[in-house]
This record gives structure tokens, sequence and C-alpha cells, in this order.
């Protein structure tokens, strides 16, 4: 069961802790609990009430309604709203409201709903990043921790191991060959896991090594199969790592190839990219310039 506090509810549902309280008292919709040491707390169930209400509320419900509505008049008007709108937010706090209370099997679900509807490529653009970048701000305000971000993440990267494995072998007759590697100490390896599946589902090669690969050893051991494309992503801002040597330093060992940077540390202005460096802004950028490939 989870505990959580009126802070943690407001990060998470964006509705602010002075309408929650008002909304205690006017209209009886939460009943916080309150512990040994007479501390009010929420738990699964209410987070799971105030995210549907938050989802009801943003769409035009009104508050008055919304607490004369039973639990599963509720859950029907949020199916309805997710089948008529063409936004994904009531994907991506449903996906939240999953990983809160670790119900594995509907986070599974959520995901494969979604997958089912627009596709696993648009799903990750659409809602799971979106989703991470969620992760990223609860993370930094306190209401997460790290075995909520790795329970989720986890259960995406399953998604995308399947999918990447129906891929194996298949290749274009026109294709290319990727090596693919996050940099020593760079662990954010779910954008590199996507591109690994959006190169092959294309029918190119893939070299996908994964992170904290050390730079220095990929030369010796890649010199007989010469890539077309390297591919890596660098996002974290705590890395030790002189940018400008990094992008040098691939750029004298694979003269030919071109070599594709993505990532925020890239974006900030403060290196030199040479000729055969293309700097990819986004995922959906990615995703076109591997059309074009």
């Amino acid at each position: 069961m989870g505990n959580f506090s009126i802070k943690d509810i407001e990060a998470v549902s964006g509705i602010k802790c002075h309408t929650l309280r008002i909304w205690e008292q006017r209209y009886n919709i939460l009943s916080p609990k309150r512990t040994e040491t007479n501390i009010r707390y929420y738990d699964d169930e209410d987070l799971k009430l105030i995210l549907n209400i938050s989802i009801l509320n943003k769409y035009g419900y009104k508050i008055s309604d919304i607490s004369k509505m039973s639990n599963e008049e509720i859950s029907l008007a949020i199916s309805k709203i997710s089948e008529n709108q063409n936004e994904f937010s009531c994907q991506i706090k449903g996906l939240v409201k999953t990983m809160m209370m670790f119900d594995e099997k509907e986070f599974h679900k959520n995901i494969s709903t979604s997958i089912d509807q627009i596709g696993l490529e648009q799903t990750m653009l659409r809602v799971v990043f979106p989703f991470m970048i969620e992760i990223g701000l609860l993370w930094q305000t306190g209401s997460i921790q790290s075995p909520h971000e790795h329970f989720a993440s986890n259960i995406i990267k399953q998604k995308l191991f399947v999918a990447i494995d129906e891929c194996i072998g298949k290749f274009d007759s026109k294709q290319k060959r990727f090596l693919l590697f996050l940099p020593e100490h760079e662990k954010h390896s779910l954008g590199l896991l996507f591109a690994n599946y959006v190169i092959r589902k294309r029918g190119h090669e893939v070299l996908y090594l994964g992170q904290d690969v050390p730079l220095k050893e990929l030369k010796e051991i890649f010199h007989d199969r010469y890539p077309d494309f390297i591919f890596t992503i660098l996002t974290s801002a705590h890395l030790d790592l002189d940018k400008q040597k990094f992008i040098d330093t691939l750029v004298d060992n694979w003269k030919d190839a071109k070599v594709l940077l993505s990532g925020k540390q890239f974006m900030n202005g403060d290196v030199v990219f040479p000729s055969n460096v293309i700097l990819v802004k986004s995922l959906d950028e990615f995703i076109q310039y591997i059309d074009k490939v």
C-alpha cells in the first residue's frame, strides 16, 4: 500500500494542496487517513481517485458533478475521454498511476493498449517519453524513488526487446550498418534502445553495445566491421567527459562514417561539429533521418 502526503498528490495530479483541501471539506471527495502520530496521508485508492478526478476536471467536468459520480461512472467517463481525445494525457496519467501503485498488470495493459491503437513508435514518442519526463519531475519533487523508475523503465524495455527480437535477421537489400552505444557512465539507455528498434525495423544492421562503453576500446574491436553510421546519446549533466575530445575521437577513428549525436548535453552550443557529424535534436527528427537513409 502506498503512503502519500498531500504534497505527493499535488505533484502527481497537478492539483494544488489548497484546492485539494477545499474539495475535501466542501465535497467530501477524499478522506485522508492519519498515522499513529496524527500525520495525514493518502493511500493507493485515494491516488487513483484524484488522478481520475484531475483528468475529468481538465476536460470540463465540474467538481460538484464529479463528487456525485460513482467509481464506475468515473471510470466510464475516463474511458470515453481516452477514446475521443486526440491527446495522450490520459495514457500518461494512467502510467503514472499504475507506477505509483506498482501495478505491473495494469502498467503492461496500458502500454499494450496504446501500442494496439497507435503503434509502438508513436506510443514511445507520444506516451512513453513524455511519461519519462514526468517521472523526472516527480523525482525532483521527491514524490517517487528509484524503485518506481526502475519498475516502469524495465517494463518498457521488455516491450522494446520483444519488438527488436522480431526484427532480427530481416535486412533490406540496401541495408546500412549502425554502431550504437552510450559512453562510459551514461546510464539512460531507453532512447538508445528505441533507436535500435527504429533502425532494425527499417531493415538495417545494428551493432548495439548499450550503455557504459569505453570509447578507447571501440576502434580496436570494430576495425574489421566498419560502421556506416555511429549513434550515441549524451543526457547526463554529471558526466566527467570532454565533449569536444569525445566528438573528435569519433570522427578521427571513423573518418568515412556519419556520426549522429543526440541528447541535451550536445545542444548547448559549446562544441564544434565536424562536417560528418549530424546533431539530432529529437527522436522524431531521428526517425525522419533514418527513413531517408
